[in-house]
């Protein structure tokens, strides 16, 4: 699936032995299962198998391929700035780092000039009296930063809130402490005088300063409670609300999952498991989440319901209500005045969207207008790009009716459009800004530059009215940026996979540069032997659309040798294998694994998204292509390109739906891909959260054959057909992909009589937190020893990840 979001868990080791068959074969763990970290199911001819003859690569090795690792590679950029945070119209705060450490700067948009945010040094001593023991002035870790109310610096590291006062001696304080701010955690209204939050199924506020608590709903009951976070996939603790803009009004909704289907999952620990169960719908489920749409009246606690039937709990955008993580509603905008509120309801199957209005008061809705498609809609590349301008009665509205994502301008009065607000080829992804009163439109864009990388982002700016828009930052490359709140600057992080990051302070209006802000300075990473991947461009599977990826070579490339080729894989169809085509000073580990003799290469294949529409399109229905077709295609032309890419050896990774495909490669293309490693593959989309499937394969359809319109994605149906080396992989509380995806799998290799590996995490969820440098490392050992040939060093310890 999409993500790799909940790292939680503990390390498990235990002796253990499993079943495997009709043979009833006991295999027993031992020193080769590396037990102190986790537990691996070893199924038929693992760790045992004789390996082929071979280099023997030696602890030094890896230790050259662990070099390229973020944790080493990221501290020796100097002067990387890729975002900032702006204080107010015309000061934001950002992190610049040197082989010194790090400093926390100050800069004033008016003039350009830079200073030190804070005393480093005294908030660090302050922060270790108030009981931060593990701190230092040149590694703070802040994550925010802001001025309180009584000009106090309000700093959060990490997950704590401190309140210091930096002036003579400087002391901090745990905020908590302070105000009593309660478990639950809480979406601040927009004038951050309160926060609301849930308990026991309904909603309450917390004044902030005083910390005293208000219910607002009492009707709440299990699985039919107010603003709850839970799509299935992800089930968290937050609210999904918007505060209407003088803070008075909340819109959310009650959700109803009393009808939902649960899921299990059981922890590992000496004695009773722990069963861990909630609402999970799945596709072609008769009975999905439901919401009931409310507008609650904070002063009074009045609860007005919207005058419609209950909505599917779905987005025009991602597979949940709310696609950001900071507890916003995206598809719910309100009036500058507080009077009516915008939303949109999207169909189960994502393929009718509905525009409407309500009145806060008195929850009458109308229905403005609809867009139907054949396949499914999204608002956006990014983010949800509709905007209400009511003192207009007018709508923005973001469509791809013309095979591009582009914006268009409605008319309230009657729901028609007046016309387009951007044209042609290449997509708007994200609407930044909207000026109401100039009637400007701020908007990050995809492949609107002739000759320009069709992923490179630039920033336009375009009027409401239609015309030419305006290109705000011209260079060729890469550009993350940060807007003001007014709406007057911008600060724009620029880069290309070869040249690191400059950031720029620049006029909105114009995007001519006011001040730099940095340029990042690589001379310590190159001086590691350190190089850039190569840009790749080949054609797809239909020889005509180019396709974009990027190849790793070894830093001790040798051009006369053959080396086997390792594809990293992720099919989208929301995203891509290619992370970023800006600078990256490590990409995963790819740069790693190459070290230890490959060629390792990722592409973006037909039906992931940023190009076209009928692009993104491609294997809609048809789950199963997972872009194979243009993986294969793709390796085909290097291995013609490069000489010394060895097409007899060929590998394949990935994580979630890369672990889909990487399992569906071995099966379908057995006599291509040559070893496969499968993460947390969801493997079948019927076990997976309904939204998912819905959308990207369509509603379940189940024939008089009992055969199903899922038959074509479905990795279990195809497992008889393994002849290579395949590791599947899986964390035991996985509540993202549960572990009973892969395990249809297993089940099916067992029956077709296939030797097969199997790695599974003891209480680790869909990320393996703690035990990654233990599963990273035994996938460097497993593409050495079955890809390459070669002998891994025993038992090479990863560093541990210094953010976990």
């Amino acid at each position: 699936m999409a993500r790799l979001d909940t790292i939680k868990g503990h390390a498990w080791s235990h002796r253990f032995r499993i079943l495997v068959g009709a043979n009833m074969h006991l295999i027993f763990g031992t020193s080769r299962l590396y037990g102190a970290l986790v537990c691996g199911l070893l199924a038929l001819g693992g760790a045992n198998s004789a390996m082929a003859a071979g280099r023997t690569l030696t602890a030094q090795d890896y230790a050259q391929a662990e070099r390229y690792m973020a944790y080493n590679t990221v501290p020796l950029v100097d002067h990387m700035v890729r975002s900032v945070h702006w204080l107010d119209g015309t000061h934001f705060w950002y992190l610049d780092h040197d082989a010194s450490g790090d400093h926390y700067l100050r800069m004033d948009a008016t003039n350009g000039k830079a200073a030190p945010l804070l005393d480093q040094a005294k908030l660090a001593a302050a922060l270790v009296k108030a009981g931060k023991k593990d701190i230092k002035a040149d590694k703070l870790g802040i994550t925010d930063y802001r001025v309180a109310a009584d000009g106090r610096d309000d700093i959060q590291i990490g997950g704590k809130h401190y309140l210091c006062n930096l002036q003579a001696a400087g002391e901090c304080v745990d905020k908590a402490s302070v105000v009593k701010t309660g478990k639950e955690p809480g979406v601040l209204s927009p004038d951050r005088k309160q926060e609301a939050f849930i308990r026991n199924w309904n909603l309450w506020v917390r004044d902030v300063a005083t910390g005293k608590e208000t219910q607002l709903t009492t009707d709440g009951v299990e699985n039919f409670g107010y603003a709850t976070d839970n799509a299935g996939w992800k089930h968290t603790d937050n609210a999904i609300l918007e505060w209407s803009p003088d803070s008075k009004q909340i819109a959310t909704f009650q959700q109803d999952q009393r009808k939902t289907g649960d899921m299990y999952l059981v922890t590992t620990r000496l004695g009773h498991p722990e069963l861990q169960s909630w609402k999970y719908p799945l596709a072609g489920d008769e009975h999905v989440t439901m919401i009931q749409r409310v507008i609650i009246e904070v002063p009074t606690h009045k609860v007005v319901r919207l005058k419609m039937p209950p909505d599917q709990h779905r987005s025009s955008l991602c597979d949940d209500v709310s696609c950001g993580d900071d507890g916003g509603w995206d598809d719910v905008k309100w009036a500058p005045d507080n009077k009516t509120l915008a939303f949109v309801s999207t169909s189960r199957d994502h393929k009718h969207e509905t525009f409407r209005i309500a009145n806060a008061k008195t929850g009458e809705v109308r229905t403005v207008f609809h867009e139907d498609v054949a396949t499914y809609y999204e608002s956006g590349n990014g983010a949800v790009n509709w905007r209400y301008l009511p003192a207009a009665n007018e709508a923005i509205w973001f469509s791809e009716r013309n095979d591009w994502g582009n914006l268009y301008l409605y008319d309230l009065s009657n729901g028609q459009p007046k016309h387009p607000i951007t044209t042609g080829e290449g997509n708007v992804t994200e609407v930044l800004k909207v000026d109401a009163k100039t009637r400007t439109v701020w908007f990050r864009g995809v492949g609107r530059t002739a000759g320009v990388n069709p992923y490179y982002q630039q920033f336009w700016k375009v009027s409401l009215d239609g015309g030419e828009p305006v290109l705000l930052t011209p260079e060729p490359a890469d550009h993350t940026i940060t807007l003001s709140d007014d709406g007057k600057y911008f600060v724009d992080s620029y880069s290309t996979t070869t040249n690191p990051p400059v950031t720029v302070l620049r006029d909105a209006n114009d995007g001519h540069t006011l001040a730099t802000v940095a340029k990042a300075d690589i001379k310590r990473l190159l001086a590691t032997g350190w190089q850039p991947p190569e840009q790749i461009v080949v054609k797809a599977r239909d020889g005509k659309t180019d396709l974009y990826g990027l190849l790793f070579k070894p830093t001790h490339f040798d051009s006369s040798k053959k080396y086997p080729i390792v594809d990293y894989v992720y099919p989208g169809p929301q995203t891509g294998s290619v992370r970023t085509f800006g600078f990256s000073p490590a990409e995963g580990d790819h740069q790693a694994l190459a070290e230890l003799g490959f060629v390792v290469v990722a592409l973006d294949g037909m039906g992931t998204p940023w190009r076209s529409k009928a692009f993104h399109d491609t294997w809609f229905g048809q789950m199963g292509d997972n872009t194979l077709p243009d993986q294969i295609t793709a390796i085909k032309q290097l291995g013609q390109r490069y000489p010394w890419i060895d097409l007899d050896r060929v590998g394949m990774w990935g994580h979630s739906g890369g672990g889909n495909t990487t399992a569906d490669a071995m099966f379908r293309y057995p006599d291509f891909f040559k070893v496969g490693w499968a993460e947390s593959g969801n493997h079948d989309n019927r076990e997976y959260e309904d939204d998912w499937g819905e959308k990207w394969q369509g509603l379940l359809v189940t024939n008089k054959d009992g055969s199903t319109n899922y038959d074509n994605q479905a990795n279990q149906l195809v497992a008889k057909n393994l002849k290579g080396k395949l590791m599947l992989v899986h964390g035991s509380i996985d509540d993202n992909v549960p572990p009973y995806s892969t395990l249809l799998v297993v089940d099916a290799l067992i029956k077709a009589n296939k030797d097969f590996d199997m790695l599974y995490l003891p209480n680790q969820h869909h990320g393996y937190a703690a035990d990654t440098p233990y599963v990273t490392r035994r996938r460097w050992d497993y593409f050495v020893q079955y890809l390459a040939g070669d002998t891994p060093p025993r038992e090479y310890a990863l560093k541990p990840w210094p953010w976990r």
